[in-house]
């Protein structure tokens, strides 16, 4: 594939190169949100994305993640639909089939990434989506605790309350320790992907823990995608 292709011309980093800069070594830098190192240098050097840009790039941005999935999480089936988050460049890509699909603007926290209960960031790590909600709500419909309480928002509201709206993506952590379980349960957090009514904050970070989109980007996103959607958060 490219991506490999193009890591055999570095020593430090090609195929019989030091394992941990790969996979990791227990204590030794682990975390599932670090991205290895050829993949900064290949990919992440680079601009950021936009809806414009060729083809061919961003294929290898899906060609990339997949071969990072592979690595990282050995015996998960990559087929089908996968939303990659990064962080650091406020977007949302989404992979089917092993092509790219689409890009989002996103907004994750203010915090930056973590995983703690109460610490109000984004967690990273391997998720999928446990539960889509919010189908047949309007666009704009506000939801409080899951459900559409009738009420819709303005398109100009600048209100930075964390304001739920249009639809939502409940998600779930799939890494004990990471981001399931004890301390650290993204699902227990009440980490969404959803709608806005601060449109205008989409592409800083914005939020309280959570990964917002515009209202008709999460509309058009619940609708291609189903129950167990893998969702790979990195701090990139």
């Amino acid at each position: 594939m490219l991506i490999a292709n193009e890591l055999g011309s570095c020593p430090q980093y090609a195929a019989d190169g030091p394992r941990s800069a790969r996979l990791g070594r227990k204590g030794a830098g682990t975390a599932i949100d670090r991205i290895p190192a050829w993949a900064v240098v290949l990919l992440l050097s680079q601009p950021a994305y936009s809806q414009g840009t060729d083809a061919r790039h961003k294929q290898a941005l899906a060609d990339f993640c997949l071969e990072y999935m592979e690595v990282r999480y050995p015996g998960v089936d990559l087929n089908g639909d996968i939303l990659y988050v990064s962080v650091q460049r406020q977007r949302m890509f989404h992979v089917r089939e092993r092509t790219m699909l689409r890009e989002y603007m996103i907004s994750t926290s203010t915090q930056g990434p973590g995983t703690e209960r109460n610490s109000y960031r984004t967690p990273t790590g391997l998720h999928h989506v446990s539960e889509r909600i919010g189908e047949g709500v309007p666009m704009w419909g506000i939801m409080k605790e899951r459900l559409f309480t009738g009420e819709l928002a303005d398109s100009t509201c600048t209100d930075d309350r964390d304001v739920i709206t249009s639809r939502i993506l409940w998600l779930r952590g799939l890494e004990s320790g990471v981001n399931t379980g004890g301390n650290v349960d993204s699902h227990d957090r009440w980490i969404y992907i959803h709608g806005t009514v601060n449109e205008g904050s989409i592409g800083t970070p914005s939020s309280r823990g959570c990964i917002r989109m515009r209202n008709t980007d999460i509309i058009t996103l619940f609708n291609e995608i189903p129950t167990g959607t893998l969702v790979l958060i990195l701090d990139n």
